[in-house]
């Protein structure tokens, strides 16, 4: 059965986005090369992007016409789904445009995980990958944790969440002061 690996970028004190879901802390960090050189070997394996609606604009603006970014090519060819219930179409520069799911997010990730092909990774979408975790659909949590502490602001996992218990795969720490956490959810 193919995996659902969420990769979420936080902060030390576990926020995924500012106060106002801001992420200026991302640039908090000047150098990720050694976390794309993770990334594109990890996306080998992966043949499928998840994105919320929010998330694929934020991309949608940046990947298409990246220039000199690692994972770029990985990130414009490979297939992508945004759950969506607000876009009809959502292109993707000279790419093939990304599939809109506007029904129930679980049940089509679900409906995913039972088909044919390599593993899936979502970026970013907050509330995607919160609701995936509560379907209990998420098999590897990765966490780059910044070097930084924001003290406020929307945490990966909320409090209402409950328990949710972890398996620790990997820890690995970066020169740039980020820390890789990588986690399999347990059953």
């Amino acid at each position: 059965m193919r995996r659902v690996i969420v990769q979420e970028l936080v902060s030390l004190d576990g926020f995924a986005a500012g106060p106002d879901d801001d992420l200026d802390f991302f640039e908090t960090v000047r150098d990720y090369s050694e976390v794309d050189s993770d990334n594109l070997e990890m996306l080998k394996d992966v043949d499928t992007v998840l994105l919320g609606a929010q998330t694929y604009r934020l991309f949608v603006d940046y990947w298409p016409t990246a220039e000199g970014e690692p994972v770029a090519e990985a990130v414009n060819t490979m297939a992508k789904v945004v759950f969506s219930a607000t876009l009809d179409s959502a292109p993707w520069g000279r790419w093939d445009p990304v599939r809109v799911v506007a029904t129930d997010a679980a049940a089509e990730v679900g409906r995913l995980k039972r088909e044919p092909g390599a593993d899936m990774i979502l970026w970013g979408s907050l509330s995607l990958a919160q609701s995936l975790l509560r379907a209990g659909l998420v098999d590897v949590l990765q966490l780059r944790m910044l070097p930084v502490a924001l003290g406020q602001g929307r945490p990966l996992i909320p409090p209402e969440h409950g328990l949710l218990r972890l398996r620790l795969v990997e820890a690995k720490p970066y020169r740039s002061g980020i820390v890789s956490l990588t986690y399999q959810t347990a059953a």
